[in-house]
């Protein structure tokens, strides 16, 4: 890609590269830039919904999400700051969604590379974009989740197509909580696996 005339410190210059080789269909590319930031991403969306799984959820989705729309990347910014502005404006719908109270959405964060960035929060009026956000947010699961093991399957969709807690499942599989939680973990994994190792399910 090409870049105009600016100061990039060398971690962004190599996910410009990483970008590049990404979209030439280099899958261990989309695996070096989700090692990249997959940490740093998770906790910043912990910060904001103060819940584990949920944020462990919201990191798929916002990789997921990034990964989809690479093409739309603007180099005229860093990477890290387009990324984190798709994880932090996908966990604010979340957010709107589950009604969750919390401090940390009207102050901003800093992005891996010491930038200051506000976050965009909309109205809080009926929005008719909600409707077809939340379906493309489950599309994008949907084309992975056919790839997971049978024993996966069946807890991925009742997490993230049926909405139901951890509690709901554990209840409707006559399983142990901890049991369910260890499983959606390991779920998690696997498509953390399935995002960066296969874009065309994305």
């Amino acid at each position: 890609m090409e870049l105009e005339e600016r100061e990039f410190s060398a971690k962004a210059l190599k996910d410009f590269d990483l970008i590049d080789k990404a979209k030439a269909g280099d899958q261990k590319a989309y695996a070096d830039l989700m090692k990249r930031y997959k940490k740093s991403v998770y906790h910043t969306l912990l910060k904001m919904v103060r819940n584990v799984d949920d944020a462990e959820d919201l990191t798929i989705e916002a990789f997921a999400k990034a990964f989809r729309n690479l093409d739309k990347f603007d180099p005229k910014f860093t990477f890290s700051t387009w990324l984190f502005r798709v994880a932090t404006n996908n966990c604010i719908d979340f957010i709107r969604r589950k009604k969750l109270e919390t401090t940390s959405i009207s102050s901003g964060y800093t992005d891996s590379s010491g930038s200051e960035i506000a976050m965009d929060l909309r109205d809080h009026n009926p929005n008719p974009q909600e409707d077809v956000i939340k379906g493309q947010r489950s599309q994008i699961v949907h084309h992975i989740v056919d790839k997971l093991p049978a024993r996966y399957q069946t807890l991925v969709r009742m997490r993230y197509f049926s909405e139901l807690s951890y509690e709901e499942i554990a209840k409707e599989l006559n399983a142990p909580l901890g049991t369910v939680k260890a499983q959606l973990h390991r779920a998690r994994e696997l498509l953390y696996d399935l995002v960066k190792n296969n874009k065309d399910s994305i």
